[in-house]
Parts: structure tokens; C-alpha cells; sequence
């Protein structure tokens, strides 16, 4: 009697009517931190203040929030076999998702326009063949995944109309301790997919095989994308990129003088109308180019790492538990706190 009470309780819960983001204080971003021992899915105002935070197992990395309902899905840092979909109102985990025997999360996701649906970018364990998972998001079932045509997919992004732009940053890695399996013969690229999972196009670099391209910001119908540096580290290579389907992509250099400011590792991007945003928490360093791919300006700041945009400015975060706006000028602090923010922060918008 009791499995049949706590079932009916349960079929209850997914009738109910779930709250907006509005109900809950309209956040405009979620981020993963730490503070002490302790990891967190934390919800940001604009300004940078935290409107919430929930407790996770372990480190988290990024995080996808559904359009409509207080609702995200919060990955384990990579390669991990937990994603957390969280009800932002209540802080309850509504359910916990393991993907199928033999494949592990790679650490990002991303909703259909509807909510309908949560794509998540996903490697089979001995190998690291890209898949993109596909979970019903009324009760949060598996429904099937797709190849992502490359090894090692990370960061997915939807586009406005539908199809899906995929990361594959290239590296194989083993699937317990990360460590890097083909470095010397690896091979990136960016592949956009149909509604239905279709391939549709796909690029590589093949003058610069070696650049893993991880993550990923939207321009309308172009996509920018920043890139990690697995060779010499003596060799200056551009961690943007702009790609264009149906069009080569086109690297974008930093000035002459700041080759090697990011030191070959970009960690997270951002973009407005006109404005495109990467991060290196190594370098200690953003840099600001135009929608061209033409630099702009670059500002120094220890360990930042996260990137979004909201109203159509930049927001960017750092390891010391800082929130900062960031345009041409430089940095203007928002907010701080104990909080040592991860590598992403994820706009709601």
C-alpha cells in the first residue's frame, strides 16, 4: 500500500503546476560553485546576487535551465554519470539521470525550444565516440541518442530554429581518470545537426588539428567558438573562432603582442549582437573582439572562467568568488562572496 501511496504521490507531483522563473525572482543566470567543502547549483540576479542555492553531490560543472518552468539540469564535471534536474522553486531533485550502461556525460546540455525535450552531449567510456542523448522532459526518460559525428562532444547549443551546433573538441580520454589518449592524432570539430538528428554540415582544422574546440556562443545564425591548445605550447594559435554553416570557419588572432595571454586555453564564451567574450582562467585573462573576429580589448582578472550575457551585456565570474560586468572599458564589480564559482555560467535568456 505504501509503493502504491508514494507512486500516486509521485504521478501527482508531475501534474501539478510548476512554477516560471518569474515566480522565483526571475534570475538571469544559474552557475555551479563551491564554498568550503561543499558544492552548490546557485541561481544569480542580474547583478550578481544569489536568489538561490542547492546543494550537489559532487563538483558540478555546467548547468541547462529549461525555458519556461524553474527548472535546471545540473552535469557532473566531466567525464561524469550524474545530471541533477533540479526544481529551482523547492531545491528538491526531481529526478536523477544516469545515461545508458557504457556512455558518461561530458558536462553540457541544452533544451528544444518548447522544454519538450533535453539534449545532452555524451561519450561512449572506452573511446570517446560523441553522442547526443535525448530525454523527455515530462518525466525525464531516455528516449534515444544520435552520433555526434566526432569524438568527444562538449558544449551543445540550439540555434534559433532548431538544429543543434556540437563541440567536438577531439580528445579521447580515458573514461576514469581523463587523462588524454591521442593528443598527437586528434581531431576536432563543429558539426551542426538536424531537428531529427540529421548531419547537416560539419568542419574541421586541419592547419590546427590540435586546437580542441569546447565551447560554444551564438550570433544568430553563426556560431563563435573557443578552443584549448594541446600542442606546443611555444606556438601561438587564435582560441576564437567563427563558423558560419555552409562556409569555412575563420580563426581570430588577439593582437601581436597578447599571443600568448590567454596561454592557449580559452574556457568559456559569450556573445552579443556586435560583442564576442572568451575566458582563460590560466591566463588570468578575457579578451573582447567584434562580431568580425577583430580585437578589441583585453583585461586582466586572476582565474576567470565563466561568460554570459544578459540584456545584451556581458557577465563574467572568477574562482575567487567574485561576479563582474565586462564591455570595452574593463571590469566593474557586482558582486562577492565565499563562493568559488566553476567553469560556466548560463544564461536563462
Amino acid at each position: 500500500m505504501m509503493q502504491r501511496r508514494t507512486f500516486l504521490a509521485s504521478f501527482a507531483a508531475t501534474l501539478a503546476p510548476r512554477l516560471t522563473w518569474a515566480d522565483i525572482g526571475a534570475p538571469a543566470f544559474v552557475a555551479a560553485g563551491k564554498r568550503g567543502e561543499a558544492y552548490f547549483l546557485h541561481g544569480l540576479s542580474a547583478t550578481g546576487a544569489s536568489l538561490f542555492q542547492i546543494a550537489l553531490p559532487g563538483r558540478g560543472h555546467a548547468a541547462a535551465a529549461h525555458p519556461t518552468r524553474a527548472e535546471a539540469v545540473a552535469f557532473a564535471r566531466r567525464p561524469g554519470t550524474f545530471a541533477l534536474v533540479i526544481d529551482c522553486a523547492t531545491g528538491e531533485t526531481r529526478h536523477r539521470l544516469s545515461p545508458p550502461e557504457g556512455l558518461q556525460f561530458n558536462g553540457h546540455g541544452a533544451y528544444s525550444a518548447d522544454g519538450s525535450l533535453l539534449m545532452t552531449s555524451e561519450v561512449v567510456a572506452e573511446g570517446s565516440e560523441g553522442r547526443i542523448g535525448l530525454w523527455d522532459t515530462a518525466r525525464y526518460t531516455r528516449l534515444t541518442d544520435w552520433p555526434s559525428h566526432g569524438i568527444g562532444p562538449h558544449e551543445i547549443r540550439r540555434l534559433a530554429d532548431g538544429r543543434l551546433a556540437v563541440a567536438n573538441g577531439g580528445i579521447q580520454t580515458d573514461p576514469v581518470d581523463r587523462a588524454k589518449l591521442n593528443v598527437p592524432d586528434m581531431r576536432p570539430n563543429l558539426t551542426l545537426l538536424s531537428t531529427d538528428g540529421a548531419l547537416l554540415d560539419q568542419v574541421d582544422l586541419p592547419d590546427l588539428h590540435q586546437n580542441s574546440i569546447r565551447h560554444l556562443a551564438l550570433q544568430g545564425d553563426s556560431i563563435a567558438f573557443a578552443m584549448q591548445w594541446e600542442g606546443d605550447p611555444a606556438v601561438p594559435v587564435p582560441q576564437l573562432g567563427l563558423w558560419t554553416p555552409g562556409s569555412a570557419p575563420i580563426l581570430c588572432p588577439p593582437k601581436e603582442a597578447e599571443a600568448f595571454t590567454m596561454k592557449g586555453y580559452a574556457g568559456s564564451i559569450a556573445a552579443t549582437a556586435d560583442r564576442i567574450l572568451i575566458t582563460s582562467p590560466k591566463g588570468g585573462a578575457l579578451m573582447i573582439f567584434d562580431a568580425d573576429g577583430a580585437p578589441v580589448a583585453t583585461h586582466l582578472r586572476a582565474d576567470l572562467c565563466g561568460a554570459a550575457t544578459a540584456s545584451g551585456a556581458f557577465t563574467v565570474t572568477d574562482g575567487g568568488g567574485a561576479v563582474w560586468a565586462a564591455d570595452d572599458m574593463g571590469l566593474t564589480p557586482l558582486a562577492s562572496d565565499e563562493t568559488q564559482w566553476d567553469n560556466h555560467l548560463v544564461a536563462l535568456t
